[in-house]
């Protein structure tokens, strides 16, 4: 059954059983704000984790940029971004992070005749597509990677986002890295000078415009392509297969993430080795003050994602998403112990 994302998630409280209405009378509610492209799992995991705790949790998913900000004005318990902050950028704003999960972003297409899959792309084009080089479905460059397939004369719409997301950072880093022109051009960020096209905010937004608009193409996280029923494209990867989105590219691609060398946690997962990877597969980030002013919300914050890392892993995979490994799951919790401090300099995580 399809479920429609919205703007908003907020779980209220189920009361199972009487120890669940009893822990909840303690519960302490936790508020996160941020990236929509882990918005899917962050729902299913907060529903989940309610009815076992009695804790609510009430996430914004208004984009990595807003994420950033509300966690740098202090109006959220932790915010969320799938552009990492350098370390430097986490230093100045007293911050650390670590990831949660990771997906991929997809290129979606609205071709009249054209099937999930049956689109085939590279990176050039790609670019050259959203760079409005490349403007109708019939161009010969397009036409050159798809031989069986009938291609229309029809105009292409580029549709991205229009607030600042995380995934537009790893869209466009994933172009910047397969097409000069772009890096020169337009360069890599959570909000960009698009040449062209038409903006719709969130993930949830693009897929909206991307399914109503015949001849369109967007980028948004699997899980929204797969709930809106848009087709994707095959990408040509850095090794020149062609492949599918899947947790399996996902996969291959993370696996060669060296997060145990990555300061913070930087740690950026476009065009990847491996023949089987997808070239435009991220992770999505927390964000929390080193030095919490309220340490019992800090610390049920550390609870939730502890009970996500270690119970959450069979959702996460159901949404294809690709949950973090057990060996960086200790390396989080480490950095919890050692950089989460209350302001008399108690450690915050204990476990």
């Amino acid at each position: 059954m399809k479920t429609k994302f919205v703007k908003s998630l907020f779980v209220t409280a189920i009361l199972a059983n009487g120890l669940t209405m009893a822990t909840s009378a303690f519960a302490i509610d936790i508020t996160g704000a941020g990236a929509t492209f882990p918005y899917p799992i962050y729902a299913k995991w907060a529903e989940s984790y309610n009815v076992k705790t009695g804790v609510k949790l009430n996430y914004q998913s208004i984009g990595s940029g807003g994420g950033i900000k509300q966690i740098t004005n202090k109006t959220v318990d932790f915010g969320a971004s799938d552009k990492p902050l350098k370390p430097e950028e986490l230093d100045k704003a007293g911050l650390m992070q670590f990831p949660a999960v990771v997906g991929g972003v997809v290129p979606v297409v609205n071709v009249p005749g054209v099937t999930d899959g049956e689109m085939r792309l590279s990176g050039e084009v790609l670019a050259n597509i959203f760079l409005k080089k490349i403007t109708r479905w019939n161009d010969p460059a397009i036409v050159a990677l798809n031989p069986s397939v009938k291609l229309p004369d029809t105009a292409i719409t580029v549709v991205h986002r229009s607030d600042g997301s995380g995934t537009s950072f790893v869209f466009t880093n994933y172009l910047s890295k397969v097409s000069k022109e772009w890096a020169d051009k337009v360069g890599a960020d959570t909000s960009v000078a698009w040449p062209a096209g038409v903006g719709g905010k969130g993930n949830e937004g693009v897929a909206s415009y991307a399914q109503r608009i015949k001849g369109s193409i967007g980028y948004v996280e699997y899980a929204f392509a797969k709930q809106n029923n848009l087709p994707t494209a095959t990408l040509q990867n850095r090794e020149g297969e062609f492949v599918k989105p899947s947790i399996e590219s996902f996969q291959s691609a993370a696996k060669y993430a060296e997060w145990e060398k990555a300061p913070g946690f930087y740690e950026i997962l476009t065009n990847e080795p491996g023949k089987a990877s997808w070239p435009i597969t991220g992770a999505s980030f927390i964000l929390m003050h080193k030095v919490q002013d309220n340490p019992a919300n800090g610390a049920e914050v550390l609870k939730f994602f502890d009970w996500s890392y270690t119970n959450g892993s069979l959702m996460a995979k159901a949404l294809d998403y690709v949950p973090m490994p057990d060996s960086v799951v200790k390396l989080i919790q480490t950095s919890w112990k050692n950089n989460l401090k209350s302001k008399d300099g108690t450690a915050v995580w204990t476990k």
